[in-house]
């Protein structure tokens, strides 16, 4: 479960912003997590407070924000959200020529603060 050492790096990621911000109440955490990121939000939620136990963030909040996974067609240009994940095509042209332009972020998003 690499969940539980993403959960780690985001803990010490956020002590140092409370350190150098110094913050002493944090109230809530928003990370964003892709589709297409390998993160399971549901596992990252059961491991953030294991991480956060005896921390300056124990207690805090972790919201996630689930990010859609949206595509660029090469050939027409639109942007399409596809349903599925392991079918990347243009959902204008059926194209199967895409770049990803959303959904693979695992990202915190903000650090909500007294």
């Amino acid at each position: 479960m690499h969940e539980l050492s993403l959960a780690m790096a985001l803990v010490e990621q956020l002590q140092e912003i409370l350190a150098q911000e110094k913050v002493s109440k944090p109230l809530a955490v928003t990370v964003a997590i892709g589709a297409l990121s390998g993160v399971d939000h549901e596992a990252l939620s059961f491991c953030y407070p294991l991480v956060t136990a005896g921390t300056s963030l124990e207690g805090v909040a972790l919201q996630v924000e689930e990010v859609r996974l949206r595509v660029r067609c090469q050939d027409c240009g639109r942007e399409s959200q596809p349903e599925e994940v392991y079918l990347l095509n243009c959902g204008a042209c059926a194209s199967a020529r895409v770049e990803v332009v959303a959904g693979r972020e695992f990202t915190l998003r903000a650090l909500e603060v007294a």
